[in-house]
């Protein structure tokens, strides 16, 4: 156990002061503290506590307009530009389904919020800041000079929080669904049983929770004609392949409160040393390539044939992004995308523990 003390909030807005260019994140792990324990030592000084109240939120945010949304994991950022529309609430599962905004979230997964104001020289950048009971970073909405600022303060005014403390508890870091489970319990065979009987693609979380076992560890399992072993350097030439082809794909990047998704092709793909970077208009990435363990193309069985996706994982067997090629319910895979994907370089699978 961590017997480190933590400083106190006077601390963090002295060190925020001193280094005032890095990024909160970094910022934060230089500390020894969660993002969200660096934000509320700002209580008062350019932030507020605003309430989790997930549904409120996404219902408030129609009014807002245009801003930026933001979800990431460890090792890659999403952010997309464009409006909460087409919003479904829900206790355990919302959405929002907008032609640029389309989210599928968790609201159990999020405990602390936050309204930040930032100077930045003459102007003053405001954003809506989330997190997990962890304090990490579940989902995050910047305004853009487009978003209706009465809407957004209102919306604020609504979900402000009657402690506005300087400090928050956090709990440590626990185990998550995609790491590896030490006791494998399913055989071989009653994986490939289950896995060849999908007939939907979000039948497959529920399929590894039936067998107990990690997504991972069903890959290394259930056989090549199913999941197969790509070069590490697979994702950077599957982007490259897609920009210059037009190919429209499905981006998925997620942590325990939130999955982004951006549909459609890409463009600007800039490669800058380990970090693969997408810059287009209403969609920008930003991938941690050397973070990268082991990429797979995997299988999957729909009534409208196999699907095929490609997913990078870290070194916690936990996963970091996702690719599909685009298609509506009831479309067949996409040619151009399953010739790609079946034809990248593979290595020799690991086989299962």
């Amino acid at each position: 156990m961590d017997q480190r003390v933590k400083p106190s909030p006077a601390e963090i807005r002295r060190a925020r002061e001193d280094i005032p260019n890095t990024r909160e994140r970094d910022l934060a792990a230089q500390l020894g503290i969660s993002e969200a324990e660096l934000l509320a030592a700002h209580c008062g000084f350019g932030a507020v506590r605003i309430e989790p109240r997930v549904n409120d939120l996404l219902t408030g945010l129609e009014a807002v307009g245009e801003v930026m949304a933001l979800t990431c994991n460890e090792s890659a950022v999403h952010e997309k530009i464009g409006v909460y529309d087409k919003v479904l609430t829900g206790n355990h599962h919302a959405m929002v389904l907008g032609d640029d905004i389309d989210l599928r979230i968790f609201p159990k997964a999020w405990a602390h919020g936050f309204a930040v104001e930032k100077r930045d020289g003459d102007d003053i950048r405001r954003s809506l800041q989330y997190f997990d009971a962890t304090g990490k970073a579940v989902h995050k909405v910047h305004l853009r000079p487009a978003s209706n600022l009465y809407a957004y303060e209102k919306l604020v005014a609504e979900l402000e929080s009657s402690s506005q403390e300087p400090i928050v508890s956090v709990m440590a870091s626990g185990a998550d669904d995609d790491a590896e489970i030490s006791d494998q319990a399913a055989a071989v065979e009653d994986l490939r049983e289950h896995w060849s009987g999908l007939t939907d693609v979000h039948q497959f979380f529920d399929m590894l929770q039936t067998l107990k076992l990690s997504r991972c560890q069903a890959m290394r399992m259930v056989g090549q004609d199913y999941a197969w072993l790509l070069d590490n350097d697979a994702v950077g030439a599957m982007f490259q392949h897609v920009a210059d082809g037009e190919m429209p794909i499905m981006c998925f990047v997620g942590n325990r409160g939130c999955i982004q998704i951006h549909s459609g092709p890409i463009k600007s793909v800039k490669p800058i040393g380990s970090r693969i970077n997408v810059l287009d208009d209403t969609f920008h990435l930003h991938l941690r390539t050397h973070n990268i363990r082991e990429v797979w193309a995997v299988r999957k069985p729909t009534r409208d044939g196999h699907v095929t996706s490609l997913e990078a994982y870290g070194a916690d067997g936990k996963m970091i992004i996702q690719f599909f090629g685009t298609r509506q319910e009831g479309e067949r895979e996409r040619g151009d995308w399953r010739f790609m994907a079946e034809n990248l370089p593979r290595i020799p699978s690991p086989t299962a523990a």
